[in-house]
């Protein structure tokens, strides 16, 4: 606090006194005064040094004043602040305006915004540093709109903005997503001779990124004639927000050829870049440059690399990187702790976990979501028990957690004391927790509760909310229900590629050919992405609604394929009775180096069986194993059994019932029996008989043995 208190002669000895400072037994008093004051504050005690200031009815020096403003300030000390002013105003009816600019600042600093605002419509007058103490206290809290409002009333009173009214202004700008205000102050930088400032040039940069106006973002960039770490690190961080992870690296790549020394937090940023696209190579390179500039023990580095060689896979380097003595601390650990959890490690999470002597909130949804995300509910739910036992600390994440626990159970009355927790609570305006608790009631089947709920929501919900609900119908078979829901959210919300996803399975299951057609339209006018799962929907629907012409269009349309569109389209074909266009793209799967996998194999089979082709089934139920290495499931050994049965090759069945890995299953039996009855294959049918009622003892160990084996 010594170098705070600034010199004691410097202040007791300010000119800065009124007409009263004639009277030396005054000026005797003030010194004292002075001087007892500052000697509190050299110790470190403010409340002291204020009290003394407060019971005194002597005036002292306004740069005292001014001096315990900026103490209070940076110890956002609210009460001694308002005593400060309190004692400033009571024996100086008209105080300078640089004073009570200093108390607005302090008051802003302090977080009490409404102390500030008052004090600025009670100032008889003002200057441009008390409207940008207000406006940089509008900033400060949060408060973007009151912000950009007292902007708005400064230059229409005409009051010269500064370099810091705009800086202030722009981040508000930022804040509130003002893009068209944002293009509005950058005409006034320009038109006030700002050109040059690369603070305010890097403020613009910000703020059209955050309005995700990248391209204005990057041509501001590169107008800066000479960026500095923070122009570099907006430019990156913008980039990486905006989902432009590739762009954000190639930013950092620039920078390091300029020779830029970069922020720890741009190297961190870079590194999440990586991570956004999986780029394990560039982040590998980039932790070779942190250790080149001696950056890699950086607390906030050394953490982001973990994350990024754990979430890619390469829990290898995480642990020794984990293993600096700098990465010992509660970020790293927690990031470990994700680390585990996110590779299926739970027991080395939880051990890890255990050993944390400090948690945070974050630390208990990392290991919480490890659970849920290894579909381990019990343990989830004994965590949770254990969470509430020892921290008072839940946030929306946790609530979205424990009520993703209700659902997967599901235990829609849990889910009830969740949602009157959240009510107690404050958390019933967060739209995270809100859509969670929608889609809570949704897959627990209680659409009832869902729809009061989301109803209750009307005034926060979003396009998640709605697709929540239209999911939930569509879940339960209340397609046209569903369809009645989606007409309503066009008229508040613009549907994502998932509602479609959702409206068109919904078509599928109701078989409303003509609705899908809608949806299908609706989409190409307004220029949605049809990706690769979107295609899948539309060839599934068209297959279903009988419109195969329409599905094969789409599928042999696509950008692009991989086995579930392919396998989409194979099982459409055989709903339609193609069994031909089945071998045809399996072929074409193979000739393209597409791996089939066991849903292919059994769209296959089912096709052979159709088609009656009996030994191209048995070529390719063998090469499952032999070429692919997938071993056959039980549905698979049921489709060659069918095929082998409805075509009456009854030695071949018999051989391959021989040849079965595991005991067949009562319907195999069954159907066994039928077939040998239908095709007089009297020993056959004996033995699935006799094996039929020895599945009613499990003692009795099983063989196959046919009646002429002896």
């Amino acid at each position: 606090m010594g170098s705070n208190a600034g010199s004691i002669s410097q202040l007791v000895n300010s000119p800065a006194i009124t007409s009263n400072s004639g009277n030396s037994n005054f000026r005797l008093s003030a010194k004292a005064l002075s001087t007892d004051i500052l000697n509190n504050l050299r110790l470190g005690r403010l409340p002291k040094a204020v009290s003394i200031l407060f019971a005194s009815d002597v005036q002292l020096p306004f740069s005292l004043y001014a001096h315990l403003f900026r103490i209070c300030a940076s110890n956002k000390a609210i009460i001694e602040t308002r005593k400060v002013e309190s004692h400033l105003i009571a024996l100086n009816p008209n105080p300078p305006v640089f004073l009570l600019n200093r108390a607005i600042e302090s008051y802003g600093k302090c977080g009490c915004l409404r102390d500030a605002k008052e004090l600025f419509d009670e100032m008889p007058s003002r200057n441009g540093g008390s409207w940008n103490a207000i406006i940089t206290a509008c900033t400060r809290n949060g408060f973007a709109e009151d912000a950009l409002g007292l902007f708005s009333r400064m230059i229409g009173e005409g009051v010269f903005a500064s370099e810091i009214t705009f800086a202030s202004v722009l981040g508000s700008c930022g804040n509130a997503l003002e893009l068209w205000l944002s293009r509005q102050v950058h005409g006034l930088i320009l038109k006030y001779g700002f050109v040059g400032n690369v603070i305010l040039e890097s403020s613009i940069v910000d703020v059209y990124g955050k309005c995700r106006v990248m391209s204005d973002a990057r041509r501001m960039f590169d107008e800066i004639r000479h960026p500095n770490d923070v122009s570099w690190n907006v430019i990156v961080r913008r980039y990486l927000d905006t989902g432009y992870g590739t762009e954000a690296v190639n930013m950092f790549s620039k920078m390091v050829r300029v020779k830029a020394s970069p922020m720890s937090f741009t190297v961190s940023n870079a590194i999440l870049a990586c991570l956004s696209y999986g780029g394990l190579r560039e982040g590998a390179q980039i932790h070779a440059f942190a250790i080149k500039i001696n950056m890699e023990e950086d607390e906030v580095v050394s953490s982001t690399l973990i994350g990024m060689y754990a979430k890619c896979g390469d829990l290898g380097s995480a642990i020794k990187i984990f293993n600096f003595p700098c990465s010992k601390n509660l970020i790293s650990c927690t990031t470990m702790v994700s680390g585990y959890a996110a590779n299926g490690k739970i027991a080395e999470a939880r051990e890890l976990f255990d050993q944390l002597t400090e948690r945070s909130v974050i630390s208990w949804n990392v290991m919480l979501a490890g659970y849920t995300r290894a579909l381990m509910w019990d343990k989830a739910l004994d965590f949770v028990i254990m969470m509430r036992r020892n921290t008072k600390e839940i946030d929306h994440v946790t609530l979205g957690l424990i009520l993703n626990i209700c659902a997967a159970i599901p235990d829609v009355e849990l889910g009830k004391q969740i949602h009157g927790y959240v009510y107690r609570n404050g958390f019933y305006t967060d739209l995270f927790v809100g859509n969670a608790l929608l889609g809570m009631y949704g897959k627990c089947g209680n659409l009832t509760r869902a729809r009061i709920w989301f109803y209750e929501m009307s005034h926060l919900r979003d396009k998640v909310s709605w697709n929540a609900l239209l999911t939930s119908y569509a879940r339960h078979g209340l397609s046209e229900q569903a369809m009645m829901i989606f007409g309503k959210m066009l008229g508040e919300a613009k549907p994502s590629k998932f509602t479609f996803g959702t409206l068109l399975a919904a078509c599928a299951n109701i078989f409303a050919l003509e609705l899908g057609k809608q949806i299908h339209a609706f989409m190409i006018r307004n220029d949605y992405d049809i990706d690769i799962v979107i295609n899948g929907a539309l060839v599934d629907m068209y297959s279903k609604c009988r419109s195969i012409v329409s599905a094969i269009k789409i599928f042999n349309g696509a950008a692009s394929k991989d086995v579930i569109l392919c396998n989409t389209m194979i099982l459409g074909c055989l709903h339609n009775g193609l069994s031909e266009k089945v071998f045809e793209l399996f072929e074409t799967m193979e000739k393209e180096g597409m791996r089939p996998d066991d849903v292919t194999f059994r769209g296959i089979l089912l096709a052979c069986i159709s088609a009656g082709r009996i030994e191209l089934g048995r070529h390719y139920f063998e090469l499952m194993s032999e070429k692919y290495c997938l071993t056959p499931q039980l549905e698979h050994y049921d489709a060659v059994i069918e095929l082998y049965g409805q075509y009456g090759y009854m030695d071949e069945l018999e051989l391959f019932m021989n040849d079965m890995p595991f005991k067949p299953t009562a319907l195999i039996l069954t159907k066994v029996f039928d077939f040998s009855r239908k095709h007089k294959c009297a020993s056959l049918g004996e033995w699935a008989s006799s094996h039929l009622n020895e599945l009613l003892n499990p003692l009795v160990p099983f063989r196959f043995e046919s009646s002429d084996s002896g």
